[in-house]
């Protein structure tokens, strides 16, 4: 079994930052490709940013500039640092990993989400 737990979530203010933790645990292999993803009120879940076990990453176009995002493969725990933060950014953040267990294919999880909320 495996765990995805962020953390770091929060109120802020607009032009604000927050650096969101997630944090895998469990019958860990090897992790491959790990993403943060949010899902705003009334809205589909969108994917924010991910990083391969390599460490290439891809940006949504709404947060190129804005956002980081890296892992520290040793530990099993992915960041997301985000700058000038908007009031559009407000969502439930998830953390996604697609993770080897040593127990057939890799097999993809999901963390409980955390609350990010940007005033104006």
């Amino acid at each position: 079994q495996v765990q995805l737990v962020e953390s770091g979530g929060g109120l802020v203010q607009a032009g604000g930052s927050l650096r969101l933790s997630c944090a895998a645990s469990g019958s860990i292999f090897s992790i491959n490709a790990m993403g943060w993803y949010r899902q705003a009120p009334g809205k589909q879940r969108e994917l924010v940013a991910a990083v391969t076990s390599g460490g290439s990453t891809n940006y949504a176009d709404s947060v190129k500039g804005r956002f980081t995002i890296s892992r520290d493969n040793a530990k099993n725990t992915m960041y997301l640092q985000m700058n000038s933060l908007k009031p559009e950014d407000t969502a439930v953040y998830y953390c996604n990993a697609d993770v080897l267990t040593g127990w057939g294919p890799s097999r993809n999880y999901w963390g409980q989400g955390t609350q990010v909320t940007v005033s104006s």
